[in-house]
């Protein structure tokens, strides 16, 4: 594992520390407490571990991955919703209800998304049948839990096959001054077909399109490519490192993974229900598609030339690498911009550490060499307008993450 830049590894321990001593207090949270008594361990986290490990193992890349984690999240949080819509009752049933309808959703998404892996799946899913309290056989409410996952799973994985996401790109890729190119030839663009693919939350891929960066070869344009030209000139050893350490790549659990995770060290500090948990997973993976969405509408709206393209003297971190989409906006700050926002209305004592984690995770990618600070300001603002959309849609109570 990559070492931890110092300033990252502060943030992380007030974020987890602090998290420890206060309740959560977001909108719309209190409504979906459960108030299950044990304090058996939840079945959601172990599922989006595994998905996370297996995201890294397959070479998803982050534009992939980031579409397969809300199928994980969304059916997770449906079929918990379901599950306790369907009968009443409290206490060990509703825990085991709700720990069934997870594991049966998980598994029926994640066979969909790696489909070699199915028996483990299934053998994840016994162990948590007797993983509750006192267990040695499966307790009827997990069935009962299960079967309704399942089905649910099946619900969501119906979606998937037709969202668009495996539709290719068939647009033209324009050529030109100032314009981004492909690093492939043919031309290709990675992500392509995302302006067109189904969200989650958006009425449209251009509902938050930011305005155009500056015109190429303008005053502003040419300072921004200085001081990228100026940071590859002299970076230093801690520039690299957190360049390194947020490339977040294939290979790794992405960006999108990386959020997951740090929603999970605060659904584990609070002790949440997994009714609380799974929303939260549903609401954070959702919403960073969403932004996901909207980002490669605003790169295929404005086409615009990478730093190292427009200067042949930048050199490029090896750990970030050169990813062969345009450069307007940055896609790492859309979704950790949208990621934080949603954490931190679950933990708002948080909002400025998380704040904190987000200026890094974009001033990484000028320090590594693939972008303008323009393009850090418009992804920030971009992800946090989806954020607000999608918190504000899901707080209504009846919204893509409510079953119908």
């Amino acid at each position: 594992m990559r070492a931890r830049p110092a300033v990252l590894t502060v943030v992380l321990a007030l974020l987890i520390s602090a998290c420890a001593d206060q309740a959560p207090t977001g909108a719309g949270l209190s409504a979906s407490r459960s108030g299950v008594p044990f304090t058996a361990g939840l079945a959601s986290p172990a599922w989006q571990a595994r998905a996370a490990t297996l995201v890294a193992q397959a070479g998803f890349n982050p534009q992939t991955a980031t579409h397969a984690y809300p199928l994980l999240g969304v059916a997770q949080y449906q079929a918990v919703q379901r599950a306790e819509g369907s009968e009443g009752g409290g206490g060990r049933d509703q825990l085991e209800l709700d720990r069934g309808a997870v594991a049966g959703a998980s598994a029926v998404v994640l066979t969909y998304l790696f489909p070699t892996q199915a028996q483990a799946f299934e053998d994840l899913v016994a162990v948590q049948a007797t993983a509750g309290p006192g267990g040695q056989a499966s307790h009827p409410a997990f069935t009962r839990g299960e079967e309704l996952g399942r089905a649910v799973g099946a619900q969501i994985v119906t979606r998937a096959q037709g969202d668009g996401f495996s539709t290719p790109f068939t647009g033209t890729i324009p050529v030109g001054a100032g314009l981004w190119i492909s690093s492939t030839t043919p031309p290709t663009i990675a992500g392509g077909q995302l302006p067109g693919v189904t969200p989650w939350f958006l009425t449209s891929a251009n509902q938050f399109r930011p305005g155009p960066p500056p015109a190429f070869g303008s005053a502003p344009f040419t300072a921004a490519l200085n001081e990228i030209r100026e940071i590859s000139d002299a970076r230093t050893a801690e520039q690299v490192g957190i360049a390194a350490f947020w490339a977040l790549s294939t290979g790794t659990p992405t960006t999108a993974g990386f959020w997951i995770q740090v929603g999970t060290d605060g659904i584990n500090a609070h002790g949440l229900s997994e009714r609380e948990a799974t929303h939260l997973y549903a609401l954070l993976s959702a919403t960073m598609f969403d932004a996901q969405i909207g980002c490669w509408d605003a790169k295929e709206t404005y086409w615009l030339i990478r730093p190292w393209q427009a200067d042949a003297l930048i050199t490029v971190v090896p750990a970030v690498g050169r990813p062969n989409h345009p450069a307007y906006p940055s896609g790492h700050s859309c979704l950790s911009a949208s990621g934080a926002e949603v954490l931190s209305t679950f933990f708002p004592e948080q909002r400025a550490q998380l704040d904190a984690m987000v200026e890094e995770a974009g001033l990484s990618r000028m320090y590594g060499g693939i972008h303008y600070r323009f393009d850090i300001v418009a992804g920030q603002a971009l992800g946090r307008n989806v954020a607000h959309f999608t918190i504000a849609a899901d707080a209504s109570g009846n919204s893509v993450l409510t079953p119908h």
